[in-house]
């Protein structure tokens, strides 16, 4: 049992560490772009709709990583 929490554990740590990397390495590349552009960083709602929508496609590829198909 202890074996069974133990690498659950690791894998919410493992993919809570990727998470927030790309999320600092995402932010990181809009400020270049914002600055680049020598204007403020802005993302409108539809932006953040189609980031909304990307995030929760790769999300559901994540989950697919598992599923084995004969």
């Amino acid at each position: 049992m202890e074996t069974d929490r133990n690498w659950k554990t690791k894998a919410f740590i493992v993919g809570g560490v990727i998470g927030a990397l790309a999320g600092v390495g995402a932010a990181y590349l809009l400020v270049q772009q914002a600055e680049r552009k020598g204007e403020p960083l802005r993302i409108g709602t539809g932006e953040g709709v189609r980031l909304g929508l990307l995030v929760l496609g790769l999300m559901r590829q994540v989950g697919r990583l598992g599923d084995r198909e004969a």
